[in-house]
Parts: C-alpha cells; sequence; structure tokens
C-alpha cells in the first residue's frame, strides 16, 4: 500500500530544518569568504565548492547533540610533486585555522574538520588540477551552493548560470544553460590521505551528477528512499561501517529506477541487498572506477549489517503489502520510529481495507507530486 501522505509528513520530520540549513549556509559562507581574504591562503586557491550528502541532497536531520555538516572542496595549486608527502599540504593551512578557528579544528586522515557551536565543517583539500582543468572548477555549475533538490536543472556546462539568485535556502531557482551544449566530463581530483602518506584520487562532481540523474529516473523519490534509509540506520543497532557514502552508495546501486513512491523505493532497495548482496561487495566508485567504495569496511561488519538489513526488508515488506492504511503506518513507523506518525484515531482510516474509498489523509502537498517529497 501506497500511503504518500504519511511519508511526506516522515520526510518533513528528517530532513534539515530550514534553521539548520541557514546554520550550514552561514558555516560554509564563512569559511569560504576567510578562505577568499587570507593575504597568503588566497594566493594557493583555486575554487571552493561543495561536496557530500547535503549538496547532494541525501543529508538528513543530525539526532540528539549532533550537528549538521557540510563539506568543502578548496582546489588548490599545491603541486603534488613538491608537496609529495600529503601532510605537508595540510600542514599550509594550519596558520589559517589557528587564525581563525583556533581549538576547534582537527587534522583528519584525509581532511581539516572543523567543530562550531552550530555546524561542522569538513574542509578537504586537493592538489592542483591542469589548466584546463581549473576553469571547469571555477565555473558557476562547479562553485554554486545549493543542493540537487533546490536546483534540479544543474548541468556541468560552461553556460550554466543561476538567474534571480538569492539567499532563500527554501527557493527552488531559475537556471540557464543552452542545451545544445555538451556537459564537461567530471574531473578527479587528488586529496590528501595521511594514513596511506600518499594523493588520492576523489570525484565529488561524478557523484553528484549520478545522484541528480537516478533521482529523475526514480521520479524524483531516489534521494527521499536515500534519506529514509539513512535515518532507519541511526536508529538501530548497526555496525559502524557501511555508513555514509558508501551505504548510500549501496543503495544507489540497488534502487531501480521508475519507482512510483519512496515506500517502494525503501522496500526494493532492501530485498535487493538481502538478494544480491550476501556477502560484501566491490564497489567501484563514480568517476574513479579503481577506488572501491566498500574498501574500508570489514567482511565482519558486513556480516553484521547484512542480518540487520534482512529483518528491514521482512518489516518494509509487510508495510508494502498491507491493506489498511493502518496496519503499512505501523509497519513502517516500526521501522522508521516515531518520526513517522502513527493514524491519530480509528476515524482517521479510510474504508480502503474494503475496496470503498481511498484513505483519509490530509489534501497531497504540491510537493509530493513529483516533488522533494515525493
Amino acid at each position: 500500500m501506497n500511503i504518500p501522505t504519511y511519508f511526506a509528513r516522515f520526510l518533513k520530520e528528517i530532513r534539515l530544518t530550514e534553521n539548520q540549513v541557514d546554520d550550514l549556509i552561514k558555516g560554509h559562507t564563512t569559511l569560504r569568504n576567510r578562505l577568499e581574504e587570507d593575504e597568503e591562503i588566497s594566493k594557493i586557491i583555486v575554487s571552493t565548492f561543495l561536496q557530500g550528502s547535503y549538496r547532494r541532497s541525501t543529508a538528513v536531520r543530525p539526532k540528539g547533540e549532533s550537528r549538521s555538516d557540510v563539506d568543502v572542496i578548496v582546489v588548490t595549486k599545491l603541486s603534488m610533486e613538491e608537496y609529495s608527502n600529503p601532510e605537508d599540504a595540510l600542514q599550509k593551512f594550519v596558520p589559517f585555522m589557528e587564525k581563525h578557528y583556533a581549538g576547534k579544528y582537527e587534522i583528519q586522515g584525509r581532511s581539516i574538520g572543523i567543530s562550531l557551536s552550530y555546524v561542522d565543517l569538513d574542509v578537504v583539500i586537493t592538489a592542483a588540477p591542469s589548466e584546463s582543468e581549473e576553469g571547469i572548477l571555477e565555473s558557476d555549475s562547479v562553485t554554486d551552493l545549493r543542493s540537487l533538490e533546490d536546483i534540479e536543472t544543474w548541468s556541468l556546462k560552461k553556460s550554466w548560470e543561476v538567474l534571480n539568485e538569492t539567499m532563500d535556502s527554501s527557493s527552488v531557482l531559475k537556471t540557464y544553460s543552452n542545451v545544445n551544449e555538451p556537459e564537461w566530463k567530471s574531473v578527479p581530483l587528488w586529496i590528501p590521505d595521511r594514513e596511506a602518506e600518499e594523493w588520492k584520487q576523489t570525484d565529488p562532481l561524478a557523484q553528484i551528477k549520478w545522484t541528480q540523474e537516478k533521482n529523475k529516473s526514480c521520479n524524483r523519490h531516489y534521494v527521499n528512499v536515500v534519506k529514509a534509509l539513512k535515518w532507519w540506520r541511526r536508529l538501530n543497532n548497526v555496525p559502524k561501517y557501511p555508513k555514509g557514502y558508501p551505504f548510500e552508495h549501496l543503495i544507489g546501486m540497488c534502487c531501480p529506477d521508475d519507482i512510483q513512491s519512496v515506500g517502494q523505493g525503501v522496500t526494493e532497495v532492501l530485498e535487493k541487498i538481502v538478494s544480491d548482496y550476501s556477502t560484501k561487495p566491490i564497489m567501484p566508485d563514480h568517476g574513479v572506477p579503481d577506488h572501491d567504495v566498500m574498501a574500508r569496511v570489514s567482511d565482519e561488519e558486513y556480516k553484521d549489517f547484512y542480518e540487520i538489513i534482512k529483518e528491514a526488508a521482512v518489516i518494509a515488506r509487510k508495510a508494502t503489502d498491507a491493506t489498511t492504511v493502518k496496519e503499512s503506518a505501523e509497519a513502517w513507523n516500526e521501522l522508521f520510529g516515531s518520526k513517522f506518525k502513527l493514524p491519530e484515531t480509528s476515524n482517521s482510516i479510510s474504508k480502503e481495507s474494503s475496496g470503498s474509498f481511498s484513505a483519509r489523509v490530509d489534501p497531497i502537498p504540491d510537493e509530493i507530486k513529483g516533488g522533494r517529497f515525493g
């Protein structure tokens, strides 16, 4: 049974609030402005742009005392030949961090983490791109700060631009690009790996583009399927790994195209993992096929994760096959917790189970009809 209004309410409860989005914007905008205005650091910066779940529109609301987080790519002019030890490249940013974020930053394995009272920032440094790549990485298409849901017509083109720009985080902006202009091929970037003591490739633009195309092929339900399953993971005693992007990547590989609802997507993803991925898979990253996104997940961790997935798949199928709104909502509530609301009273349940008429729910909001809550 499809109960879209219940899912719309659930998704509203687990997505970032407007205040949290505003905090993210404040945090990354302040950071980027400081980088561009710094007398020393500005000399080695090509551009900055956002990556990660916020940019891909797959982020969910923090739980408990956790804060929202955003990933900022800092494309530099630092040569891998000159900075063969990636630790040296990261150290170039320490004076800047001491000046603006003293006591609030930490040099991590592949980035610099900044913990503020209202947001967490993950600063990812890259090595110098080629001259031809610089033009792509400086373009409006790459440096725009909004998520895929806010700008659904995003394309990796030289002519791409936002029209009627506004900082209102809830607005869907008009964009322009030459339809006859071919899209750029995404550019793999080199980032420092302190543990391996070498530079490694990543392609965040390819991940963003893949997510956008997948969302379109799934009738714009895909990013909400990811959010729902990320929320499920937070509520359950799931092993530490896979989490974050590896989990999202697995969802993407298992989500069928042309799904008609979030519930259908969640159910079929879980069942696909059960049927096709009983052992830890090798999953080539988008844009960098030599990189296995599951490489850091141990076989034991995946085995424990798989057992929990099997249980979740049974509950999701029960919700999907339910013949009444009440039964379906109760099963989804079992899977997703209290954020998935139950019917308030018996009077709020329709006679749908008897085939008399459709479920009693509030009129379906416009955003459900192919929009961000679909």
